[in-house]
């Protein structure tokens, strides 16, 4: 797992009680550190975003807002919030696609049913925040 900027180290250590801002290297060369900004990650929502752990266990539900950019629960809402601006509302994409196929082969192992709406392809980013206000400029 890596963060996107200095913010999550700054706000992840403070959480999980390690100065990660002088050490950003410690997230993947600890194994325990790793463990737990990756729960901390999965675990807290960082607004606007949802926590992942919400999303897939059905305790988010999507603002009006969140609709219209297509936002909704299910697996490719995850992605979303993990790497949104790199992989979603774009189309197919190779990453975002070969996610699917592991999340699918351990539903598959597990023998857990895959939920709707797997990939990201149609799912604004959450960074979109421009590009959704002209989209809806267009409704008024």
């Amino acid at each position: 797992m890596s963060f996107a900027s200095n913010y999550n180290y700054g706000v992840a250590g403070r959480a999980i009680g390690v100065d990660l801002l002088n050490n950003p290297d410690a997230v993947t060369t600890d194994p325990t550190i790793s463990f737990k900004t990756a729960l901390w990650f999965w675990m807290t929502p960082q607004s606007p975003n949802p926590s992942c752990h919400d999303v897939i266990t059905g305790r988010w539900s999507p603002s009006g807002t969140d609709t219209l950019a297509g936002r909704v629960p299910g697996y490719g809402m995850i992605t979303n919030i993990i790497n949104g601006m790199l992989e979603c509302g774009k189309g197919s994409d190779a990453r975002a696609d070969n996610r699917v196929g592991f999340y699918k082969r351990y539903c598959d192992i597990m023998e857990i049913g895959y939920g709707n709406n797997l990939d990201c392809n149609n799912l604004m980013p959450f960074g979109e925040k421009v590009r959704m206000e002209l989209q809806l400029s267009c409704y008024l």
